[in-house]
């Protein structure tokens, strides 16, 4: 008996080895590093060989990365990619009915994610509107599913528009589809940007590693170090508001403004430092937001390769600005919509999408009616600074709370218990936490010229020298690494 236990316990390990995700697996965890470093100086050998090795190579370990990330759910990856690859040539090869086909592949990369997405969130709905009680069904949602998606709709929907002309091979195809520093987090990547690079001798430029190095380190210290040390304290603040006076809740607000921009900044920039390490150019996903003086601005420095998709292939189709003022401030807002929903099944996220769409529609309106007449001065561009800044900060409470309650507990706390006379005490508690704050801070007013600049400036440093700031770097984040590591705040989008 103790030894039929002793059998099923091993089954048990062997079946949610092989089935189930890990869960420590992303591009901040001990084991990836390890498996980076392995991958990638096997990578230097084989981009030798040539480029159909080398492409080989890579899909199999972003298969390998995904799996780890997904467990047997990784299946649907290649199996998107072989669908959209396939079904976009034939889309190609047939004049009759393009339109038709290119919608039943949109349609049919969708279903995957509407249906692991979005299920209980569409039964949720009907027992409301019909009084039944459907109940929930337990579903996993891939890790990245909404990215690796996006990214097969785009390139079908630019072969149909002739905007990407050139002919795809299937192994091309599973490499730009499963090139894994993409698949957690994005950035969501053209097809003309990365699958034109594959065509070209790996690894990259000379100084390109070196650039990949520095942004791998940014983002290190964006996520591992910054981000990560101030979600504790957020996170605190957020599950219960009116445990906490009106200061502290502010403080949680401002904390969390802050973490979800370096957690996600923090992730694009090690996946586009692990692409130059290969050898790979991808595009910025963030340009300081938080610098930003308007919401129109805000969402182009913001998310993007998110902002630009949907501009893309949804706000231009619809019209985009060209159908009078009443269809723009329209098209606006229900993109913004659209947007709020793509970040997951809640109403919260809606709500989310619909106040910065109405932002965007004010925006429009104020801009013709006296905005533009408004001298560009330092006082007026402050004023429009600290009023865009407080707006952002207060939609991330409908962002990151988990339901409505939560949230208007929270701001109405605010505006009922708020008062200076906490600073100290709060000083005094958390010291180490409102000086990661303030470094923040601090990090939002650097130029993005002055960023370019000394991302220069290190790849002209001697290798040694280069070395020791990236040891330092990692004993940063080891020394305050938090006891629970936050995963990736958008990887569950």
């Amino acid at each position: 008996m103790a030894m039929l236990t002793e059998i099923e316990n091993i089954l048990l390990q062997i079946d949610r080895f092989l089935v189930f995700p890990d869960e420590e697996w992303s591009l901040c965890s001990f084991p990836f590093l390890v498996a980076f470093i392995i991958f990638y100086a096997i990578y230097i050998g084989v981009s030798h060989t040539g480029r159909k090795a080398t492409l080989t190579y890579v899909t199999a370990f972003s298969l390998f990365f995904a799996w780890k990330a997904n467990g047997l759910l990784m299946f649907l990856l290649p199996a998107t990619a072989l669908f959209s690859w396939w079904a976009t040539r034939r889309m190609m090869a047939h004049w009759h009915h393009r339109r038709l086909r290119l919608a039943l592949i949109i349609i049919v990369d969708l279903l995957p994610l509407v249906y692991l997405k979005y299920t209980n969130f569409l039964m949720g709905i009907v027992n409301d509107i019909i009084g039944s009680n459907f109940g929930p069904v337990e579903l996993f949602l891939p890790v990245g599913i909404s990215f690796y998606t996006f990214q097969a709709i785009s390139y079908s929907i630019d072969v149909y528009r002739g905007t990407y002309t050139a002919r795809t091979r299937l192994l091309d195809y599973l490499f730009y589809l499963t090139f894994f520093p993409l698949l957690m987090a994005g950035p969501i990547t053209r097809a003309n940007v990365l699958l034109p690079q594959e065509r070209e001798q790996r690894p990259g430029k000379p100084g390109m590693a070196y650039r990949g190095l520095w942004l791998i380190m940014l983002g290190l210290v964006k996520k591992g170090l910054i981000a990560d040390y101030i979600a504790d304290y957020n996170n605190w603040i957020f599950d219960d508001p009116t445990a906490y006076s009106g200061f502290e809740d502010a403080m949680g607000v401002l904390g969390f403004t802050l973490q979800i921009y370096f957690d996600f900044s923090g992730y694009s920039d090690m996946a586009i430092g692990l692409a130059a390490l290969m050898g790979y150019e991808l595009k910025d996903n963030f340009n300081f937001p938080y610098q930003s003086l308007n919401p129109q601005e805000f969402w182009h420095r913001w998310h993007i390769a998110l902002s630009t998709w949907f501009r893309d292939y949804l706000y231009i189709p619809m019209g985009g600005n060209r159908c009078g003022m009443l269809r723009t401030c329209f098209n606006n807002f229900f993109v913004m919509l659209v947007a709020g929903l793509w970040h997951g099944a809640s109403w919260m996220f809606v709500l989310w999408g619909a106040i910065h769409g109405v932002a965007l529609v004010l925006h429009k309106i104020c801009r013709r009616l006296f905005l533009d007449r408004i001298p560009d001065t330092v006082v007026v561009r402050v004023v429009c600074w600290i009023m865009m800044f407080v707006f952002v900060a207060f939609t991330w409470i409908f962002f990151r709370s988990r339901d409505l309650d939560t949230a208007l507990a929270l701001i109405n706390h605010i505006g009922s218990d708020f008062s200076l006379d906490y600073f100290v005490p709060f000083l005094y508690a958390r010291p180490m936490w409102l000086v990661f704050v303030v470094v923040g801070l601090e990090l939002q007013s650097i130029r993005s010229d002055d960023c370019h600049w000394l991302q220069e400036e290190f790849v002209k440093l001697p290798w040694m020298v280069k070395f020791l700031i990236a040891l330092v770097v990692i004993m940063l984040v080891v020394t305050f690494r938090q006891d629970s590591v936050q995963p990736f705040i958008y990887q569950q989008f």
